[in-house]
């Protein structure tokens, strides 16, 4: 009995560490996407990854078949989500002052964007994974790929107290 634990341990673990290999780099780069910081400078990102794998690791026995790729990136954006509510006051709260590329976004735009934009889930899915209806859905991701493509101007750059005209 010892030893067939052992064995499925040891089958579980192999599994899991093909899985990690595999998956764990576009995982990081989606977890550095989500917090928005620069991909050599994400500490954030990479607690929020050991998290979700943690988690996925933990239930991997009881996958039954489902993507472990899914569940995790599942996992991620909840715990992101739910990690943004607690430190901005809400998905739509008080933004922090990250590097990277969608750090003008706010929490639940990037949120959005990456899972619908880099992680190609669908509108639906996303919808439910957030509990938001799928209009909503479409209209944040709308407002945030305008935000990107056309990021708002700051002030009109000043010279001796007299704003400069733009040419």
């Amino acid at each position: 009995m010892r030893q067939r634990h052992a064995s499925q341990d040891a089958r579980r673990a192999r599994e899991f560490k093909a899985f990690v290999a595999g998956a764990a780099g576009r995982l990081l780069h989606t977890a550095t996407l989500l917090t928005a910081e620069a991909p050599d400078d994400n500490p954030r990102a990479r607690r929020l990854l050991t998290l979700s794998l943690a988690h996925t690791y933990a239930c991997w026995d009881g996958l039954h078949g489902e993507d472990p790729y899914d569940r995790t990136r599942q996992y991620l954006a909840t715990r992101f989500a739910r990690g943004a509510w607690h430190q901005y006051g809400g998905l739509f709260g008080a933004r922090p002052h990250p590097a990277g590329a969608l750090a003008g976004l706010a929490p639940q735009e990037r949120l959005v964007l990456v899972l619908r934009l880099y992680e190609g889930v669908a509108e639906e899915q996303t919808a439910a994974l957030l509990g938001l209806p799928t209009e909503r859905v479409h209209t944040i991701c709308d407002r945030a790929t305008a935000t990107l493509l056309h990021p708002p101007r700051g002030p009109a750059p000043t010279v001796g107290g007299a704003k400069v005209a733009a040419s």
